[in-house]
């Protein structure tokens, strides 16, 4: 709408100054004219009329007192009340300024190129434009791409968010389910079934700390002391490690911290579960808490050198391995942000990661 309304106006001002040169160019002919008619009066010598006649871009008639035509190619009917007549697509510009020199009063001059010239121009605008709508559009159609592209990506990872938590879901409620269908359970469906509610409860609790949590509320902070509450935790995933025969060592000193105890749960557990999960089969887990330093160590499959930076974004998995759906290392730095824990991590394909937490 804007390149229109431009183009209008800009048809409009260069319409205008054509109008306007070809009324001077005609003026200046009628003038060229009346002064020679004058000279020849003047000096009693002979008016060319045939030379005056002789003009491609103009037809031009001469008329006495009585505005009666005297000669000329003009055959148009003429209002001489006018001084400029407005006729179809062309104008007739009436000069009187020979006031009767060899009985010629008025001077009709009628030109033939003014709509000719509107015509050009149309097309040159209508051309130019359509040329700059086109760029526009060509910039514009990029510009939209390349703004859309990240909500693209953006609803891309939150479809597969979804699709990975009724996955995550799917799994140990599958578990469950099969497990409680005779009703005398053995140890192992037992075992299964506490297994499969605790995987619930923690993406329940991943979710809840994401999505529902309310940040404005006020947490429980309290000085805890952090080996008491690695233990309690190791403890319930011991189903975990012990199915996967993994072996897990624990170094830990007493070692005090004022921390929320459900913020340090989520810190703690979603990284000793990534350790299980990404780890092998008789594989081995080292958790030392010593010198206010928090250390989680495993033989698993380790992350790649390339998606290292990437690990603490919401809903990015460095592999498609065990499942997943990407929070819980954004948990994991949001709490290490909000506490002012310093985190690094450490590892190699292959051959395990290494979490280190500094208090």
């Amino acid at each position: 709408m804007l390149l229109i309304l431009v183009a209008v106006l800009y048809f409009q001002k260069e319409k205008t100054m054509y109008y306007d040169l070809v009324k001077s160019n005609m003026e200046n002919k009628a003038s060229e004219i009346s002064s020679k008619i004058i000279f020849a009066h003047m000096t009693s010598s002979l008016f060319n009329k045939s030379q005056a006649l002789n003009n491609s871009e103009y037809k031009i008639s001469f008329y006495d007192k009585n505005k009666n035509k005297m000669y000329g190619n003009l055959d148009d009917k003429i209002d001489f009340s006018e001084k400029i007549i407005h006729q179809g697509k062309n104008i007739i510009l009436v000069n009187d300024s020979t006031l009767g020199h060899l009985g010629v009063y008025y001077i009709a001059i009628k030109e033939d190129i003014l709509h000719k010239k509107i015509d050009e121009l149309y097309k040159d605008i209508f051309i130019f434009f359509a040329f700059i709508y086109f760029l526009i559009s060509i910039f514009g159609y990029y510009l939209a791409k390349l703004f859309i592209k990240p909500l693209k990506h953006e609803r891309e990872k939150l479809n597969n968010f979804i699709k990975d938590t009724t996955h995550e879901l799917n799994t140990p409620i599958a578990a469950i389910m099969m497990s409680t269908e005779s009703e005398n359970l053995s140890s192992k469906q037992i075992q299964r079934i506490k297994l499969s509610a605790n995987r619930i409860s923690e993406i329940y609790k991943d979710l809840t700390y994401v999505f529902l949590e309310n940040k404005d509320n006020q947490k429980n902070i309290n000085e805890y002391d952090l080996k008491n509450l690695i233990e309690k935790l190791v403890e319930n995933f011991e189903p975990l490690y012990t199915k996967k025969r993994i072996e897990l060592k624990l170094e830990l000193e007493n070692f005090k911290y004022k921390i929320d105890e459900n913020d340090f749960e989520r810190l703690f557990n979603n990284l000793f579960s990534n350790a299980i999960k990404y780890n092998s089969i008789n594989g081995k887990i080292s958790i030392t808490l010593k010198e206010n330093k928090l250390t989680i160590k495993d033989t698993g499959i380790g992350i790649s050198k390339d998606k290292i930076n990437d690990i603490y974004k919401r809903y990015f998995r460095a592999t498609n391995q065990n499942g997943g759906f990407g929070l819980g290392l954004n948990i994991v730095s949001l709490i290490c942000n909000e506490y002012k824990i310093d985190i690094k991590v450490d590892s190699k394909v292959d051959m395990g990661t290494t979490f280190v937490l500094e208090f």
